[in-house]
C-alpha cells in the first residue's frame, strides 16, 4: 500500500543550487567556510546551497527560492538581515574607515557597555569569531594558573586545544590531545573525577552555561566550586547564549559569575566579532601573553555591535524572541505530541534557541527521519536544519507558518514510518553526520 501524502504547493528547484556546487567543490574544499552552511547539512540534491539575498526573517537562494529563515546564520543574526538600525551604523562608519593603524574610540565604547551588562566583565578584548576568544581565554588561564590541562563540556570552536578532544582531531599533536578532558553536563562527579586523575594540573573548567540541556538546580554553582577549590579559573562559553538567553548572557539568567567568559554570534547581528571578558585580575595577564592580531579592532564590526546591542535593549528584542519562540515550542511539541510521535522527536533548549532532537524509529535512522522532515519544509519555504534560531524579525505569522507545517509533515512522516516507506519519500540521500559536540 502506498501512503497518500499532501502536496499542495509547487515543487522548488534547486538546479543552480546543484550546478554551483559541482562547480565549487573543485575550488573551495567542502564548498562552504562552515560546517554547519555546507551541503553536508542538507537532503543531497534536495536542498538551497547558496543564499543571495536576506532580509528581516527572509532568505532568497540562487534558484530565485524564498524561504521564512529559522537558521539565521547559525544563531548570529539576532534582530534581523538588513536590520536597520545596525546598517545605518556600518554606513556611517564605512564612510570613517574601516580599521586603522591605531585603535579606535569605538573599541573603548563597545567594551564600556559590556562591562555594564555582563556581570563577569571588568575588562574586555575582541576577536573575530568564537574560536579566537575560547583559545585567548584558554591561554589566559594558563598563564594565571601555570598549568596546562584543561576540563571541557559543550562545543568551544575549531583550535587545536579543544578540537584535538572530538572525532574531527585529524591534524591535531597528539601531546595536545592529552591536555583536554571531557566532563558530562549536569554530572558533577564526572568532573570531580578529573580533577582527581590530575592533581595541580587544571588550569581551566571551561562550559557552556547551557546548550539544549538544562542545568541541574545548583549545577553551575557546583562547578564554580569545584573548579575554584582545585585553583582552577572558570570560564563560560557564551558564544550561543550571549545575547539571545539573555543581555547579560547566561550567566545572568542564571546568576552564576565566572571568572573568564567569551561571547561572539548574536553580539553584532552576523558582523564578525567576538569579545573575551573577565575579571580585571585574570585579564591583566594579557599584557603578557600573545593576544593579538591585525583585525581584533576592525571598526565596522565594533559598530555593529554597539547598534545591536543597543537596539536589543531599545525593542526589547530579547524578550520578543523568548515570547514567540515559547509559542513556536508550544505547537511543535503539540505537533509531536498530536501525531504519536514523542518517542521519535523531541524539543529541547530554550525557547530562544531550541533544538529538535530525532531518535531512530522503525527501522530509519534519525538521520533519515530528520531529512524528510527538512526535505518538506523546504519545499513550504521554510529554512531549517533542525533548530530555531529566533530573531527579532519573526513574526507570528512565522511561527504559525512553521507549526502548521510540522502538523502536516509530521503527519505525513508518521504514515511513512508505519508503512516502512520512508525511504521511498526521500528524494536524495540523508543528511550527513559531521560529528557530535553537544
Amino acid at each position: 500500500m502506498t501512503a497518500r501524502l499532501s502536496r499542495n504547493f509547487m515543487q522548488r528547484k534547486y538546479t543552480e543550487s546543484n550546478k554551483l556546487l559541482n562547480r565549487t567543490k573543485k575550488i573551495i574544499p567542502l564548498a562552504a567556510q562552515t560546517f554547519s552552511k555546507s551541503y553536508l547539512q542538507y537532503i543531497k540534491g534536495q536542498a538551497p546551497l547558496f543564499i543571495t539575498k536576506a532580509k528581516g526573517a527572509t532568505t532568497w537562494d540562487v534558484d530565485g527560492n524564498q524561504y521564512t529563515d529559522f537558521i539565521n546564520c547559525l544563531a548570529a543574526i539576532v534582530l534581523g538581515y538588513q536590520h536597520p538600525a545596525v546598517d545605518q551604523a556600518i554606513r556611517r562608519q564605512l564612510q570613517l574607515g574601516i580599521n586603522f593603524s591605531l585603535p579606535s574610540p569605538l573599541e573603548a565604547q563597545l567594551a564600556q557597555m559590556l562591562i555594564k551588562l555582563i556581570p563577569c566583565a571588568e575588562m574586555v578584548r575582541f576577536g573575530k569569531n568564537g574560536s579566537d576568544v575560547t583559545t585567548g581565554a584558554i591561554r589566559v588561564a594558563r598563564a594565571v594558573t601555570g598549568r596546562d590541562h584543561v576540563a571541557a563540556c559543550g562545543y568551544h570552536g575549531w583550535h587545536d586545544w579543544y578540537i584535538g578532544s572530538t572525532t574531527r582531531s585529524k591534524g591535531v599533536p597528539a601531546a595536545t590531545k592529552k591536555l583536554t578532558h571531557k566532563f558530562i553536563y549536569n554530572d558533577i562527579d564526572s568532573l570531580k573525577k578529573i580533577f582527581k586523575q590530575y592533581p595541580g594540573q587544571i588550569a581551566a573548567v571551561i562550559m557552556e552555561p547551557m546548550s539544549y540541556i538544562e542545568p541541574q538546580p545548583g549545577f553551575l554553582a557546583a562547578v564554580k566550586k569545584v573548579a575554584h577549590q582545585h585553583g582552577a579559573l572558570l570560564i563560560f562559553d557564551e558564544v550561543v547564549t550571549g545575547f539571545r538567553f539573555h543581555i547579560g548572557g547566561a550567566q545572568k539568567l542564571f546568576g552564576v559569575t565566572p571568572d573568564l567568559a567569551t561571547f561572539g554570534k548574536a553580539m553584532a547581528n552576523g558582523m564578525p566579532i567576538a569579545a573575551l571578558v573577565g575579571r580585571r585580575k585574570y585579564m591583566k595577564e594579557i599584557d603578557n601573553i600573545f593576544y593579538s592580531f591585525t583585525h581584533g579592532g576592525e571598526v565596522l564590526s565594533i559598530a555593529a555591535s554597539i547598534a545591536t546591542i543597543t537596539e536589543l535593549q531599545k525593542k526589547k528584542a530579547i524578550q520578543k524572541i523568548w515570547r514567540l519562540g515559547r509559542q513556536l515550542q508550544r505547537g511543535t511539541v503539540a505537533a509531536i505530541k498530536n501525531n504519536g510521535l514523542t518517542d521519535v522527536i523531541t524539543v529541547a533548549g530554550k525557547p530562544c534557541w531550541q533544538v529538535i532532537i530525532f531518535k531512530s524509529s522503525h527501522g530509519f535512522s534519525g538521520l533519515e527521519i530528520k531529512s524528510y522532515v527538512q526535505q518538506e519544509f523546504l519545499q513550504r519555504g521554510i529554512l531549517w536544519y533542525g533548530q530555531h534560531n529566533m530573531s527579532y524579525s519573526h513574526t507570528v505569522a512565522d511561527i504559525n507558518r512553521l507549526s502548521k507545517a510540522y502538523s502536516e509533515v509530521l503527519g505525513e512522516l508518521k504514515i511513512l514510518l508505519e508503512t516502512k516507506q520512508l525511504r521511498k519519500a526521500l528524494r536524495g540521500k540523508p543528511i550527513t553526520d559531521i560529528f557530535s559536540v553537544r
